[in-house]
């Protein structure tokens, strides 16, 4: 279990990074909408290359920050029943959540987009806008970001399955650190 453990924690610093980087892309995006509607509404001027930018951020803010938001449990939950039920019932419902929806939907939508990114990468897609940009770096986006959901959503079931096993699992999400001690 230790080692498992330790493949969790691994993965939530992957995510945890992943995530501290995704928050610029607040701001990037946030400037360039401004940037887009003081040329577009001050100047006169439109970018079609600075408007897909502006999408493309956005894409990657929700498909990258997908894990880092599991990982501090930031996703919504329906808790009407959830909420009511003991601490470890609401592990089971983690583990099989987890296993039954979440998992299979981020394989399928991974082996679903990974032709698209590989289409669009060999072919040199390019947005049909005038000044457009190429798109390969938004499919790549589909599976990266459903990989990392999927490899957080296995970081859960381990610590799911740790505590169930009576392990004690300190998880600080706001450090992406995890202690591990067995109870007695």
């Amino acid at each position: 279990m230790k080692a498992s453990l330790a493949l969790a924690l691994r993965i939530d610093a992957l995510n945890e990074w992943v995530g501290q980087k995704v928050k610029w892309l607040v701001l990037a995006a946030t400037l360039i909408s401004a940037g887009n509607a003081l040329l577009r509404y001050g100047l006169g001027k439109g970018s079609n290359a600075g408007l897909e930018l502006q999408w493309y951020l956005f894409g990657a803010i929700f498909l990258l920050g997908a894990g880092y938001t599991l990982k501090h449990r930031g996703h919504v939950r329906i808790d009407l029943v959830y909420a009511q039920l003991s601490e470890r019932a609401q592990w089971w419902v983690e583990v099989f959540g987890t296993l039954l929806f979440l998992l299979p939907f981020s394989v399928f939508m991974v082996v679903l987009s990974w032709p698209l990114f590989s289409l669009a990468w060999h072919s040199g897609e390019m947005s049909p806008d005038a000044g457009g940009l190429p798109r390969w770096p938004v499919d790549l986006l589909i599976p990266a970001g459903f990989t990392l959901l999927a490899l957080q959503g296995v970081a859960e079931i381990i610590k799911a399955l740790a505590r169930l096993a009576g392990y004690q699992v300190n998880d600080q999400r706001e450090t992406a650190d995890v202690d591990v001690e067995t109870m007695t």
